[in-house]
C-alpha cells in the first residue's frame, strides 16, 4: 500500500512524502486516515526533534510520521485481531499508551515515535502494541473530525478527573472538581479552554459557578456567543466571562464574582508566570490548581504561596493527556451529543498544509487546525471562507454551510470537503 505522509527527519524538518508501507503482519492492522487535528504537542516535538522524550534518536535515517489526533477506518485486519476489529470500522486512537496493570507507561506514541503510524498520513500500519494496550477504540460518530477531537477532549476529561480535594482529618483524596463548587478557567478561551467550558457545562460533576478569563476581547466574545451564560444557566452553571487586561487587581475582580471568596478549582491554560501566580492567589481553602498548559521552557517556574499550602491546604496538579478511559468517555460524550467540541476548530486545510502549519503553529491565531489528510487544501480560517468565496465557488459553498451552523465546522461541511476538495497527489 502506498501512503502519503508528513514525516519528521530532524529538528523542524518536516516533509510531505509518498512511499510504500510494508505488508502488515498477523498482529497489525492497515488503516485509512481521514482527518487529523494538529496539536501544540506536535509543534513541540518538531521544535525539539530527537531531543523530545518521545522522538527516537535515529529519525534522520528512519523518519517518523507526525500527528496523533486522528480518525479513520480500518482497511485490513491481521488475523490476531479479526475477532475484535472489523474492516470498514471507524476508529479513534489513544496515543498516550499505558499498561493497564500499573502506572508504568511507555514513551513510544503514535505521532512521535513510529515510522508507519501517525495522524498526518493517508494510510498507516497500526502496530500490535496499540491493540495490546487497548488503545485502538471504535468510533460510532457521524463525522470523522469529531473522532479527531476525541484526544483533546480526553485531555480535558483527564484534567477534571485529576483534580483532588481533602477532608480535614482524612487522608483519602476526593478526586475530581468540587460538585456544585466554584471553578475559574484562566486564559480560558483558547481551543482547550473552549473544550473545558463545554465539558464543565455538560459533563459531571459540574461547578455551580464558573468564571472564564482572558485578555483578548474578541476571543471572549466568540466563547460567549457559543457557550452563553443563558445556556450554562439551563444546565445549572452560573457562567461569567471577564477580560482582565485593564484590571488593576484581576484577583480581586475575579474573587468578587465569587462573593469575595477563593475558588475550589482553578485551571491555568497558558504557561505564563503572572497567570500561574494569579491562579495561586485565587485558590480558596482546600483549593486545587491545575497547570494545564505545557511549557516548552524546561526552566519555567512561578511563585507559589507555601504558607497557604500549609494552612489553607492548597495544592497543585499538572496533567498531560488523558488515559484510555478518558478517551472512551470523550468518544461516548460526543457520540451521544452531550459535548460538542466543534468550537475548538478555527482553521481547515489539507495534508499539504501540515508541515508549515505545525512548525509555525504558535504564530497562527485561533484554535484547532483541522486537516483532511487525503485532500490538497491550503490552511484557511473559517472566518475567511466568505472572502475567499468571492473568487472561489468551493469556499463560497463552505462559507454558506458554516454560516448555517453559527460559522462553526460541521458534519455537513466535512461531507462537502470530502466530496469536492482535490485529492492530494505527489
Amino acid at each position: 500500500m502506498t501512503t502519503t505522509a508528513v514525516r519528521m527527519h530532524g529538528t523542524k524538518d518536516l516533509r510531505l512524502e509518498r512511499f510504500e508501507l510494508p505488508e502488515i503482519k498477523d498482529d497489525e492492522i492497515l488503516a485509512h486516515i481521514v482527518s487529523d487535528s494538529i496539536c501544540m504537542s506536535s509543534y513541540k516535538a518538531a521544535k525539539q526533534g530527537s531531543g523530545h522524550k518521545r522522538v527516537p534518536n535515529d529519525i534522520a535515517e528512519n523518519p517518523i510520521m507526525i500527528g496523533h489526533e486522528f480518525c479513520g477506518e480500518l482497511i485490513q485486519v491481521g488475523s490476531k485481531w479479526k475477532e475484535k476489529f472489523k474492516e470498514g470500522q471507524r476508529f479513534g486512537i489513544q496515543p498516550a499508551m499505558f499498561y493497564e496493570n500499573g502506572p508504568v507507561g511507555v514513551l513510544s506514541a503514535p505521532g512521535y515515535s513510529y515510522q508507519y503510524i501517525g495522524g498526518d498520513a493517508t494510510y498507516i500500519v497500526i502496530p500490535s502494541e496499540v491493540m495490546e494496550m487497548d488503545c485502538l477504540l471504535p468510533y460510532e460518530g457521524e463525522a470523522y473530525f469529531m473522532g479527531s477531537l476525541a484526544e483533546p477532549v480526553s485531555c480535558i476529561a483527564g484534567a477534571f478527573h485529576a483534580q483532588y480535594h481533602t477532608k480535614f482529618g482524612s487522608y483519602e483524596h476526593q478526586m475530581g472538581i468540587v460538585d456544585g463548587g466554584s471553578l475559574a478557567l484562566l486564559a480560558g478561551v483558547g481551543p482547550m479552554g473552549l473544550g473545558a467550558i463545554d465539558y464543565a457545562i455538560h459533563a459531571h460533576p459540574r461547578p455551580k459557578l464558573m468564571v472564564v478569563t482572558d485578555i483578548d476581547q474578541a476571543r471572549l466574545d466568540r466563547a460567549k456567543s457559543i457557550y452563553s451564560p443563558e445556556h450554562a444557566s439551563q444546565n445549572g452553571v452560573e457562567l461569567h466571562y471577564l477580560n482582565t487586561r485593564e484590571l488593576a487587581d484581576p484577583v480581586a475582580a475575579i474573587k468578587e464574582i465569587n462573593g469575595g471568596k477563593g475558588f475550589d478549582d482553578v485551571f491555568v491554560f497558558a504557561p505564563v508566570k503572572p497567570v500561574v501566580e494569579q491562579g495561586d492567589a485565587l485558590l480558596g481553602n482546600d483549593g486545587c490548581l491545575n497547570f494545564f498548559a505545557g511549557p516548552t521552557d524546561t526552566e519555567f517556574s512561578a511563585s507559589f504561596n507555601f504558607y497557604n499550602v500549609h494552612y489553607e491546604a492548597h495544592h497543585v496538579v499538572g496533567t498531560s493527556g488523558g488515559n484510555t478511559d478518558d478517551m472512551r468517555e470523550a468518544l461516548d460524550l460526543m457520540g451521544r451529543g452531550i459535548v460538542n467540541p466543534v468550537a475548538m476548530i478555527t482553521h481547515v486545510g489539507g495534508i499539504d498544509a501540515v508541515a508549515e502549519t505545525t512548525i509555525t503553529l504558535p504564530e497562527i491565531p485561533g484554535g484547532k487546525k483541522l486537516i483532511y489528510t487525503n485532500k490538497k487544501m491550503p490552511l484557511v480560517a473559517i472566518d475567511d471562507f466568505a472572502e475567499r468565496g468571492a473568487s472561489d465557488p468551493f469556499y463560497a459553498k463552505l462559507a454558506e454551510i458554516c454560516g448555517a451552523h453559527q460559522n462553526l465546522w460541521s458534519a455537513e461541511a466535512e461531507a462537502y470537503v470530502l466530496a469536492n476538495a482535490p485529492e492530494i497527489e505527489l
